[in-house]
Order: C-alpha cells, then structure tokens, then sequence
C-alpha cells in the first residue's frame, strides 16, 4: 500500500465531492442563506441538531453565529440542540432518544425561528420528529443531507431549503456540509454586516 497515494486519493474525492455539489446544490445555498439572514434580521433564533460528527457540526455553527465566523460583529442567536446534557439524557430516559430534538424544538422554537437539522442519511430518527415539531412550530427548515436525501426531504414543506451533499460516503458528505455551513455563516455576516 502506498500510504501518500491513500491520502491523496481522500483529497480528491473530497474535492470531487464539492465540485459535484457546486454544481446541484448552488441555488439552494443562497436561498438558505437569504432567508437564514432575513429570519435572524428579524430577531428569530436558529436551533440546529444532529448525531455525532452532525452534532459537532450543529455545535460549530452556533458557535460561529454567537460568536463569530471571520468579522467582528454582534452575536447571532444561535443555539446547538446538542449540548445539554441533562435534557439529552432526561428526554431520552424518560421518553425516547428519538424524542431528545423534538422536545427542545417544542420548548424553545417559536414561528418564524429556523431547525438546522443535519442528518447525513436523511434518515436519523431524531432528525425526523425534530423536523415534524418544527413544523408544527410554525418554524421553517433547512436540511443538511446526502445520498438521496432519505425521509428529511420527503418531509420539507414550501419554504424549506434541503442542501444535499453530492455524495453517498459519510466522509465526503461530512465535508461538504462543513462547506456549507461556513457558506452559510460567511453569507449572513456579508448581508447583515457587509464590509465597507
């Protein structure tokens, strides 16, 4: 085995992943990001969930909305569905961990907020009924999916914007949602705090 050829074979297939992407999913980024702008322009929040290396990315995209992405400005509001560990561990014991999202997005989503909701199959149980409840919420989606966008993109409604990785390898869609997320957070800052 050639361990740099291995490598190197990661790198293109990542890119190759992205440009394939670039290609199918342009349209829905900038949707997604005008009207993630105008929701918190508005002063609505955006929740964001997912399992796993998903969850790290609903971190990271909070993170970057409270705190900032590459410009000074004031936080956004943001809030990762992932990170309390003892509404994680109640909602799953006392409920289900399918339930562990849908019942954040009761408590604290209101209409006219934002469900990020990131499942790399389409398919995460608790991505699902997270979804579900927001729309009964009277919230609006944006869903980070990839192979062909399992039950999440048959559940967006008008107004929800589905951005699919061009992909069915959990690494490359990983990669790409990484992308858009950091699309997303650069596209905010530029419409709501443009550089003069």
């Amino acid at each position: 085995m050639n361990l740099e050829r291995r490598l190197q074979s990661h790198f293109e297939a990542s890119i190759a992943a992205k440009q394939a992407t670039l290609q199918s999913a342009l349209p829905q980024l900038a949707e997604a990001a005008r009207r993630l702008a105008s929701t918190l322009r508005a002063g609505h929040k955006v929740l964001a969930c997912g399992n796993g290396g998903s969850a790290g990315d609903a971190q990271h995209f909070a993170a970057e909305l409270t705190g900032r992405f590459e410009r000074e400005r004031p936080g956004l509001a943001g809030i990762a569905l992932t990170v309390d560990s003892s509404a994680l561990t109640a909602i799953a014991n006392d409920y289900s961990f399918e339930q562990v999202f849908a019942k954040q997005v009761r408590a604290l989503g209101r209409s006219g907020d934002v469900l990020l909701a990131i499942t790399t199959s389409g398919n995460s149980h608790n991505v699902v009924e997270a979804v579900a409840a927001a729309h009964a919420a009277g919230m609006w989606v944006i869903a980070l999916t990839g192979r062909d966008g399992g039950r999440v993109a048959s559940m967006l409604q008008a107004g929800d914007v589905e951005l699919r990785a061009a992909s069915s390898v959990t690494a490359r869609i990983q990669e790409v949602h990484i992308l858009f997320l950091h699309c997303l957070c650069d596209a905010v800052d530029e419409q709501l705090y443009p550089m003069t």
